[in-house]
């Protein structure tokens, strides 16, 4: 990572997290009418075909407070 960049990335993770959530919705607006790329495209895909299959009844879904919940776990976080 260059080093401006990680200077970038070490104020933005100070700010208060309404304040990342502002710049993080202004920085993937900055981002619209970007060209996609195969691997954009394939997760596009990927999860079209895992809705439509939740859709069609194949699969089930979970709450997502448990599905946070498991997330932390494998990760080894604190909840």
């Amino acid at each position: 990572m260059r080093a401006n960049l990680k200077e970038v990335e070490e104020q933005a993770l100070r700010l208060s997290p309404r304040d990342r959530e502002i710049l993080a919705e202004t920085i993937l607006h900055s981002l619209e009418g970007e060209s996609i790329t195969e691997i954009d495209e394939a997760w596009v895909a990927e999860a079209e075909k895992r809705y439509q299959s939740y859709k069609k009844g194949k699969v089930q879904g979970i709450p997502g407070k448990q599905l946070f919940s498991e997330i932390r776990q494998e990760l080894g976080w604190k909840s």
